[in-house]
């Protein structure tokens, strides 16, 4: 029979006991005195002083600036050779391709002009062992979904058959850009691993698995979602200057004047111009770890991802997070140095 609480033990049978130490932290049963001590300890933690803030936003716009002037940097502040801005009477049916951290979206967008616009879509799941799987098999897959999204369309009547329409192809991870339409991998991030695929140019790769299933579509501009959201945000309001993403990463977008970019003034590119860059601000502080303080429960998530010692800045490294959200600014900058801006209201 069963020991009851209370009850005498039984013969042969052990009786269960632990001993315990006063030193022990032991939160249940600690004092009022105990558990104040034990809050001091994780507020100071948790707390940054104003003069560690300052310091940090101080690092911040310096590792953008320096991102501007050079290439190959932590924080690489990214041309993306998108140039100016919408003037929202822009029309037309496009289809896009959004590959994130989480889901994969497709979309059929048609924009009205006068900042109008419909948009219908789909979300596919990403499982986490394809984004391990070989790089070509994930845009086989993102080709596959695209393909279905379309034939929906057309039995629906919403799309046309026959007609091979431009498409954008939203792929949120760090790239080398040379032009538009063209986007060398530097780093997976958001809990990607596929191999093969860094170092390659992620287009290329897309419209070989576009043209295997025979999907009417042309890539016509690579971006991420930050500089998309910049743009698909000025189409709709005008007073949009700064785009930021607060998700599975953390990113922001903005316009900057091509005569402050001196890493790409060889291309002789008008300096007067304007072109949105993609800062990957995520990575701000990674390898090094000199300026973000880091508690044990950040060095053990860190340790643990699939990259450790990079995207110091990331919100959220939990490459199952579901929720991402975009925000734009609707007033320009102050300064006429718009990286130290940025920064500036970052911190």
């Amino acid at each position: 029979m069963a020991d009851r609480p209370g009850s005498t033990p039984v013969a042969g049978h052990p009786v269960a006991y632990h001993t315990r130490s006063s030193e022990q932290e032991d939160l249940p049963h600690a004092t009022k005195r105990k558990m104040a001590d034990h809050l001091r300890k994780f507020e100071t933690m948790f707390t940054l002083t104003p003069q560690r803030m300052r310091i940090i936003v101080e690092a911040f716009k310096d590792a953008l600036e320096l991102g501007l002037s050079k290439p190959g940097q932590v924080v690489p502040m990214i041309p993306t050779y998108v140039f100016g801005w919408p003037t929202g009477t822009e029309a037309g049916n496009y289809l896009a391709v959004d590959l994130g951290g989480t889901n994969l979206r497709v979309c059929l967008v048609s924009l009205q002009g006068n900042g109008k616009f419909e948009i219908t879509q789909s979300k596919y799941r990403l499982t986490e062992e394809q984004k391990q799987d070989d790089g070509q098999l994930l845009f086989d897959f993102c080709a596959e979904c695209l393909k279905t999204f379309i034939d929906s369309n057309i039995e629906a009547g919403v799309m046309e058959k026959g007609v091979v329409l431009p498409l954008g192809f939203t792929f949120s991870y760090p790239c080398l850009q040379h032009k538009i339409d063209h986007g060398e991998l530097i780093r997976w991030t958001k809990g990607f691993g596929a191999p093969n695929t860094e170092g390659h140019d992620v287009v290329t790769m897309f419209r070989a698995s576009l043209a295997k299933y025979d999907v009417p579509a042309n890539v016509v501009a690579l971006t991420c979602d930050t500089t998309g959201t910049l743009i698909a945000s000025h189409y709709v309001n005008p007073r949009t200057k700064i785009a930021v993403i607060f998700g599975t990463g953390c990113n922001a977008a903005y316009m900057e004047r091509v005569g402050d970019i001196p890493k790409i003034s060889h291309l002789g590119i008008n300096p007067d111009a304007e072109m949105a860059i993609n800062c990957e601000w995520g990575a701000f502080d990674s390898f090094e770890h000199e300026h973000l303080p880091r508690t044990k429960y950040d060095i053990s998530i860190d340790e643990g991802s699939n990259k450790p010692g990079e995207q110091a800045f990331e919100v959220s490294r939990n490459p199952r997070s579901t929720s991402t959200k975009r925000h734009h600014a609707e007033h320009p900058p102050r300064n006429s140095s718009r990286a130290g801006t940025s920064a500036r209201s970052c911190g």
